[in-house]
């Protein structure tokens, strides 16, 4: 399942995190990565214990918690801290890769089992050339490039990859999601029947029989199908 999540950061807080970052220090984007990711991987990113990576992070983390679509879409039961990176013009890119099943924060006891990537643009799509985040799935390959403030949740397990930027830079915040529910089917059906109960809902109210009755299934579901 991949899921936009629009506007989860407005006009205002983008501005701020871009000056914010502007300012911040970048180190080699392979700080982080995997075996197979340093082979494939070409970009910067912000150190886990930046301060600048710490303080936007957690404006992140409080965003997050306030997106009803985000809670719907991902059920989340841990998010990794957000980092941050950037491709510069000149060929910065990610080629295809499979992002690693567990994510150990470094120099801690945290640990996620990563079921979905996250990426929040914080580069509109006229700063730069390239740069697309391409998922493959089951449909066939997605490419993604969205407005400053837009966020993109797609399934860990996939194949993705970013294009080359070749003009002007792509800045991101990035992260992954432990979900209660680890089946991405289990997720698309309970987020299927979760968008259409609230659109009943909307026309019939909250205490239509129906309504309570598709409620009582969508938590009887997820009952059966959460690890928490």
């Amino acid at each position: 399942m991949i899921i936009a999540i629009p506007g989860l950061l407005g006009a205002e807080a983008v501005a701020e995190f871009r000056r914010a970052l502007d300012g911040a220090e970048w180190i080699d984007g392979n700080a982080t990565s995997g075996h197979q990711s340093a082979l494939a991987k070409r970009n910067r990113q912000l150190a886990e214990d930046s301060p600048v990576a710490q303080a936007l992070g957690g404006h992140v983390l409080d965003t997050l918690g306030r997106s009803p679509l985000f809670i719907a879409a991902a059920l989340p039961l841990k998010v990794y801290p957000p980092l941050f990176n950037r491709y510069d013009a000149g060929g910065d890119r990610f080629d295809t890769h499979v992002d690693n099943a567990i994510r150990i924060r470094r120099g801690s006891d945290f640990r996620i089992r990563s079921d979905l990537s996250a990426t929040l643009f914080l580069s509109g799509p006229d700063e730069y050339d390239g740069g697309e985040l391409t998922v493959e799935d089951h449909l066939g390959t997605h490419s993604v490039k969205l407005d400053a403030g837009d966020m993109i949740l797609y399934p860990a397990s996939s194949l993705h990859h970013v294009t080359p930027v070749t003009r002007g830079a792509r800045i991101a915040s990035f992260f992954w999601i432990q979900s209660m529910v680890r089946d991405d089917g289990a997720r698309r059906t309970l987020f299927d029947l979760d968008s259409a109960i609230q659109t009943i809902a909307a026309d019939r109210g909250q205490g239509d029989a129906a309504i309570i009755r598709l409620t009582g299934v969508y938590h009887n579901l997820l009952r059966r199908w959460a690890d928490a």
